[in-house]
């Protein structure tokens, strides 16, 4: 070969690879997603937050997933199998999946997360787990979760942040610090994270279901304003974002750059009411259930409903929402009465009642929090409102540090993930330590059947005992509701309303 044929055989290599890196660049695509707030730790033992559970979605892999008519379908177990004594629960594992430090994914792992999750102790996943006696090897692919009783939740406990599986070498390196850099066998991996501003993860090359990834990278950007979260989709500086307020949907749908995209939910907004955790307990909403039904009376939920939500939202006084099979239609929604509350407040010898609602720092919040101080105000009460960062806001709750708390829950395909993490003595939400010892028996005794008819009766008079003392009240059950870019396809929305990326894709227009 002549000195000029090599010089232009180099030439064109040289010219093609730039081509080839500048089509890769131009076909790179960076899904960026709205969030309403700023996720807590980033670690599945240690996460309470709904914000956290999005981010998990693209990267953490659970072990069971569901369906988006809330069935139970594989993950990274393939198939899953109960002993006829409903004592064990076998897993089948997927094989070759890679945690994306590189590392196996295998029984043992399996065994390290479960383990970890009973027995640490920063650990918000052990009440989920306390049924379980041991975690045994079986194969290298094959985990067999023994229990010491029968603990019909289990599966769904697993489908949630329990069944997600994290590196053990990245365990055994960062120890409690693994939420500043998580190691997991999802679609993404972590790159960045900046507090109040975004979260970043990019596409792990070797995710075992690769093939269903269609964009190179997920940019989460932490904007509690509704308003101002709509503005960024609309001009572009957003793609996808989470919990469209109601009265926003007619904007979207006259934008022909935007889509709304609507789902079922098993979310509901609830307020938790501090009753024996500190000083902040101290005060007649916290130490009087009379004080706290009066309350409850002092709410217009479909008011609520109708000025903030559209109407779209479905009022509700239980975590199940009406109408579901294990909603109890012995109690139903109560209506506003102002006189009845009043009566309450008069037995309890405390006319007019002075407490602090802490809220999150949004400005549909905002509204409701408004609106049920103006509300309670008619029936005697003197609420205060607090608004916090969301993050701060659950902080705050757990420590004990709050008379009432505003929160979200997703909701859990299984009840006794609805209402045990708020209200049973060791629920890993129960911010306000409320105590009932007859309720914490019904709801142990819910969970060791499998038959529905007797749950049914279980969960009927768990929610007797739970009305006569109301350490929480819920307000509402959601729907569903995203925003996109027109070139956004490909999502499907699920009743848990976390962001699932597997068959997202985002075109050149938009």
């Amino acid at each position: 070969m002549t000195s000029i044929t090599r010089r232009t055989s180099h030439f064109l290599c040289a010219a093609f690879a730039a081509l080839t890196l500048l089509s890769s660049s131009a076909l790179a695509t960076d899904l960026r997603i709205g969030l309403r707030a700023d996720p807590d730790v980033l670690d599945p033992a240690q996460g309470t937050s709904v914000a956290g559970r999005v981010v998990f979605a693209a990267l953490c892999d659970k072990l069971i997933d569901i369906t988006p008519d809330g069935k139970y379908q594989p993950q990274l177990a393939t198939e899953w199998s109960w002993s006829p004594d409903n004592l064990t629960l076998t897993l089948k594992l997927r094989d070759h999946v890679l945690f994306q430090d590189g590392q196996p994914l295998d029984a043992a792992a399996v065994k390290v997360n479960l383990d970890r999750y009973r027995n640490d102790p920063l650990s918000k996943r052990k009440t989920e787990l306390k049924p379980v006696a041991s975690v045994d090897i079986v194969d290298p692919l094959t985990v067999a979760i023994k229990l010491n009783q029968a603990y019909a939740p289990l599966v769904s406990v697993l489908s949630d942040r329990a069944g997600m599986m994290m590196s053990p070498a990245a365990l055994a390196k960062e120890g409690a610090k693994i939420g500043d850099h998580p190691v997991c066998a999802g679609p993404f991996q972590f790159v960045e994270r900046v507090s109040q501003d975004h979260i970043l993860l990019k596409r792990f090359d070797q995710y075992w279901n690769k093939d269903a990834i269609l964009v190179d990278s997920v940019n989460y950007r932490m904007i509690p304003d509704d308003g101002v979260r709509l503005l960024s989709l609309r001009s572009g500086d957003l793609d996808l974002i989470e919990r469209l307020s109601p009265s926003d949907i007619a904007t979207v749908k006259g934008d022909t750059n935007l889509k709304v995209i609507a789902g079922p939910s098993t979310a509901f907004d609830l307020i938790s009411i501090n009753t024996n955790h500190g000083d902040d307990a101290n005060n007649p909403l916290g130490k009087n259930a009379k004080v706290r039904q009066a309350f409850e009376l002092s709410i217009d939920r479909n008011a609520l409903n109708q000025v903030a939500y559209e109407g779209l939202f479905v009022p509700g006084n239980q975590p199940e929402p009406v109408g579901t099979q294990y909603y109890d239609a012995a109690h139903p929604v109560p209506e506003r009465d102002v006189a009845k509350a009043k009566a309450l407040l008069a037995e309890a010898g405390a006319p007019n009642p002075s407490f602090t609602l802490a809220i999150a720092n949004s400005p549909i919040l905002a509204q409701v929090g408004q609106m049920i101080q103006s509300m309670a105000g008619e029936a005697g009460f003197d609420v205060k409102i607090q608004t916090l960062e969301s993050s701060t806001l659950a902080a705050n709750s757990d420590a004990g540090k709050y008379q009432a708390s505003m929160a979200i829950w997703s909701g859990r395909p299984d009840p006794d993930g609805n209402i045990s993490p708020w209200i049973a003595s060791d629920g890993f939400l129960n911010w306000g330590r409320y105590s009932n010892a007859a309720l914490d028996a019904v709801l142990s005794q819910a969970r060791q059947t499998t038959d529905d008819a007797a749950r049914k009766k279980l969960y009927a008079d768990a929610i007797s005992l739970y009305v006569a003392d109301m350490p929480f009240i819920v307000l509402y059950h959601y729907k569903s509701l995203w925003a996109a870019r027109s070139n956004v396809d490909g999502f499907v929305a699920y009743p848990d309303g976390l962001i699932r990326l597997q068959g997202v894709k985002k075109t050149a227009a938009g």
